[in-house]
């Protein structure tokens, strides 16, 4: 079964929601295309239109956070150092599971069980008062806990900034600080990853069953909707609201499992 128009315009805005939002984006994607498609994922092509719409949200970082990544280049050299450490274990277990269990990825299955286990986080990260500490004030090992936290959430369902943020609260991060680290821990694995699957379509002789204007258009759409977000997440922070978001993890995630053991 090929995307529609329509079917890419509608998984942008859910990519762009919870690409940022605590709530995984992968997780609501695949769950999206599984209804979509009648029930099962796997009809329904949303491969490349991943990649595209991952770039998209990749560019609302970049424009989100475009002065503080001109000073990691240019002074702030530990917080980039941090980053790069940090980045080691999701990248390693990324490609581990696309080699050998890529069909995780997309089970509306396992993306429920693990709304369940995202919502358990947040609430677990509002059980500690707000730090004051910044990204420099991090340990080696203490950026490698908040980099482990993004590796386990290439599993659908399982919030990559809800996982991140989380660690980076309980270890004592300024609620913007644990934002920040987390958002530009993104970049390279998003950057990454987007450029080991384009190599994969482009080494593909099937090639792409999307209109390339298709595609473009959602990766506007996921990047729009995405720096919308971003703030939204931001603003939350600030104000204490960031388990306020288990509140739908959790009920989504009852949900989806009881419809996938079910059959409904």
């Amino acid at each position: 079964m090929n995307l529609e128009f329509w079917h890419i315009l509608l998984l942008a805005i859910v990519q762009g929601i919870g690409e940022f939002l605590p709530i995984s984006s992968s997780g609501h994607v695949v769950i999206g295309a599984a209804l979509l498609a009648g029930g099962d994922s796997e009809f329904l092509d949303i491969a490349e239109l991943n990649i595209v719409l991952h770039v998209g949200t990749l560019f609302s970082i970049l424009v989100f956070y475009s002065r503080r990544i001109v000073g990691l280049l240019s002074r702030d050299r530990r917080t980039l150092g941090l980053l790069l450490i940090a980045t080691v274990p999701g990248a390693a277990l990324g490609l581990t599971v696309k080699k050998f269990a890529p069909q995780v990825l997309e089970s509306p299955l396992v993306a429920g069980a693990m709304l369940l286990v995202t919502g358990a986080l947040l609430i677990w990260a509002s059980r500690r008062d707000p730090g004051s500490r910044d990204c420099r004030s991090l340990g080696i090992g203490q950026a490698l806990l908040i980099g482990v936290g993004q590796a386990v959430a290439i599993l659908p369902g399982l919030s990559r900034s809800g996982t991140t943020i989380s660690t980076g609260l309980r270890l004592g991060l300024a609620p913007t600080e644990a934002a920040t680290f987390s958002f530009l821990l993104a970049i390279p694995i998003i950057a990454g990853g987007g450029a080991y699957e384009l190599l994969s379509m482009w080494r593909s002789p099937a090639g792409s069953s999307t209109p390339l204007l298709w595609l473009l258009a959602g990766g506007a759409v996921s990047f729009v909707v995405g720096l919308a977000s971003l703030a939204w997440l931001v603003r939350w922070l600030e104000l204490g609201r960031f388990h306020h978001f288990a509140w739908w993890c959790i009920p989504v995630g009852l949900a989806v499992l009881a419809w996938q053991i079910l059959g409904g």
